[in-house]
């Protein structure tokens, strides 16, 4: 399992129809959530794989609870990325 420290954590996808997608946030067991970049705002849970990737809509509460869960993950491991995953969480959530 690999730990994901760094905001090189900041990610993006092509969706092959919505587009651009962008990590909000790891969602544990080799997932991902990840958003839309220009349309409306639609949320995914991603899994890669070797042939590709997995998107499966999510609603904007899933997407939410798995970047909180992340953040209080961040706090509790005094995690350096947390203002900057703070702050994505804000830019997408808030």
């Amino acid at each position: 399992m690999t730990s994901d420290h760094g905001m090189a954590s900041e990610r993006y996808l092509n969706h092959p129809t919505f587009g651009m997608l962008y990590r909000v946030a790891p969602a544990g067991e080799g997932r991902d959530v990840y958003a839309t970049l220009y349309a409306q705002r639609m949320f995914f849970l991603v899994t890669l794989q070797p042939r590709g990737a997995q998107f499966e809509v999510i609603p904007y509460g899933d997407a939410r609870h798995h970047a909180e869960v992340h953040l209080g993950r961040c706090r509790r491991d005094g995690s350096d990325d947390l203002e900057s995953w703070s702050q994505l969480f804000d830019q997408t959530f808030i």
